[in-house]
């Protein structure tokens, strides 16, 4: 006989917001999210469909609930940022109804935010809904206990977690928006909301279920990201006295590093883990491949995501703090990191070093400094995407045996005789053929080179510039320096003409002649940041003859 794994329903927010339900997040759900975009998306749905016909059903999309074994409530699967976020609208619709001098009505929308206690049902005041345990007392205290709400928008307030800053900002935002509107205005939505706004209900056996419905959901709100998936299995496996404390490491790691740069470090976590990408959807393969083989989600935040948190940290920030080679280390991760959009394979095999070699600044150097020739070099070989992938892939594989096998020629991480000639005649030709952030990359890790790794210059700040310049006025010095056309054509866009300047300096430099250039560059009685700038100062000339010398040279 076939089992149900869920029932559903649609149903009012009248009888959402009741004693039916108590909602409560489980202690492995994301923290709240929604932005003030979302909430003023939420309010302006509603506001155009209560001018529209408000006696027709509007749906507010669906949310998915477990039953919560500890208590008569249920927990939350999906539908956390529209609960919340509703239970918001009610209370700032509640303050001002008491504002407006209409007490009864703010009771009445009190009792869609509050539980009366019963003494003959046995129940005690509450409250509908209870946020993640780090934020339901900030959720309480300032939000949902009737009176508070007014004097917490208009003052400042500390804020222990981001959530606790979005809920303020986007109470705040409600509180100033419905502010505006007359009180018959706030009523007629009221009424709306209540009545004739619905959300499906999803009841799911088990929390199993739970996440397979989801999966399939297309409703409002934040994407239900891999590692939310994979919180709820990794806490699941949590003993019941730590849940509290591990649940807190996990959201304090996602929070310090990121949203998106956490997601991207469980990316990273699998390829190092199994030398390959996922053959499926990045939290399907991580649970099969690596959680499977894990009994107890304390072993894994401990001997898992701390580790890599850190390192992935490092690799990032290029914060690696070794004294004698620390310098070296974090150029080479400034040079890597101008490339992560372009290719990001480098980053799995980078925190695999510090994890194993991290203590030892002499080796880990030494590792980071061919893992970054190795990345650079691979953009100037002919060779697909995923040819660049399995080489890493290669690296971390061969990575893995141990020993010095790593650094012999001709293995993965070493660039062969044959790629270093490709690449060199690959620099040899004009840079205009890459995209400019690569030109960019490139010509900062050659001046990083030339300042022995002591200036770093951002690079958001600063600009390309021709020496040479690409269209020379007529009757410039420029066309006598470079008569032939054939020579201006060949040498303007090669790595010998291409400098670096701060953008406020490029603008004024222009199409000048080679010694106005020269002033330009280094105006103000200081010298260029850039090393592959100042050399330029040395020249008295500008001529194909020099450019060739300074080719080579680079």
């Amino acid at each position: 006989m076939f089992e149900k794994s869920f029932e559903a329903s649609d149903q009012p927010l009248e009888r959402v917001f009741s004693r039916e339900y108590l909602f409560t997040m489980p202690e492995y759900q994301r923290p709240y999210a929604w932005t003030e975009k979302e909430t003023r998306e939420l309010l302006d749905d509603l506001l155009e469909a209560l001018d529209g016909d408000d006696s027709k059903p509007y749906f507010l999309g669906g949310i998915v609930l477990t039953k919560d074994p500890k208590s008569s409530g249920f927990h939350v699967i999906d539908g956390q940022q529209r609960l919340t976020t509703l239970t918001l609208l009610l209370c700032v619709l509640r303050e001002l109804a008491e504002q407006d001098g209409a007490p009864d009505k703010a009771r009445n929308l009190d009792g869609y935010v509050t539980e009366k206690g019963d003494f003959f049902a046995g129940t005690k005041d509450g409250f509908r809904l209870s946020v993640r345990s780090l934020d339901n007392d900030f959720f309480r205290d300032n939000i949902q206990t009737q009176g508070r709400l007014k004097e917490f928008v208009g003052g400042t307030t500390k804020f222990k977690t981001k959530s606790q800053e979005l809920l303020f900002q986007n109470a705040k935002y409600l509180w100033n928006t419905l502010s505006e509107d007359s009180a018959e205005q706030r009523d007629r939505l009221g009424v709306f909301i209540i009545r004739s706004c619905y959300l499906v209900v999803v009841r799911a056996a088990d929390r199993d279920a739970a996440h397979r419905i989801f999966a399939v959901l297309n409703t409002r709100g934040l994407d239900l990201e891999p590692t939310d998936i994979l919180k709820s299995e990794v806490i699941g496996k949590v003993s019941a006295k730590d849940v509290e404390k591990y649940n807190r490491i996990w959201e304090d790691t996602e929070e310090d590093l990121g949203r998106q740069d956490f997601r991207d470090m469980f990316a990273h976590i699998y390829a190092i883990r199994e030398k390959k990408k996922p053959s499926s959807a990045l939290d399907e393969a991580f649970k099969a491949d690596i959680l499977n083989g894990i009994d107890k989600g304390e072993d894994f935040i401990d001997g898992v995501l701390l580790p890599y948190a850190e390192a992935y940290r490092i690799i990032q920030t290029a914060n690696y703090g070794d004294n004698q080679y620390g310098l070296a280390v974090n150029q080479c991760l400034r040079n890597l990191g101008r490339l992560t959009n372009t290719i990001s394979f480098w980053v799995a095999p980078a925190m695999q070093f510090y994890i194993k070699h991290g203590d030892d600044g002499q080796k880990f150097s030494r590792l980071i400094k061919d893992l970054e020739r190795l990345t650079f070099g691979l953009l100037f070989l002919p060779v697909l995407r995923d040819s660049r992938r399995f080489r890493f892939e290669d690296v971390l594989k061969t990575f893995e045996k141990g020993g010095e096998h790593i650094f012999e020629d001709d293995k993965a991480l070493q660039l062969s005789s044959a790629e270093k000639a490709d690449i060199t005649a690959k620099l040899n030709e004009p840079l205009d053929r890459m995209p400019p952030r690569l030109q960019k990359a490139l010509l900062l890790k050659l001046d990083a080179l030339l300042s022995d790794a002591r200036v770093n210059n951002p690079a958001n700040t600063v600009t390309i510039e021709h020496v040479l310049p690409q269209t020379p006025a007529e009757g410039s010095q420029w066309l006598a320096a470079f008569p032939n056309s054939e020579d201006r054509e060949e040498w303007t866009n090669k790595l010998a003409n291409l400098v670096l300047l701060s953008r406020g300096k490029n603008s004024q430099a222009q199409n000048f002649d080679f010694e106005r250039k020269k002033n330009e560059y280094f105006q103000n009685k200081g010298t260029s940041n850039f090393p592959l700038t100042t050399q330029v100062i040395n020249e008295t000339e500008w001529t194909p003859k020099v450019l060739k010398r300074r080719q080579e040279t680079l």
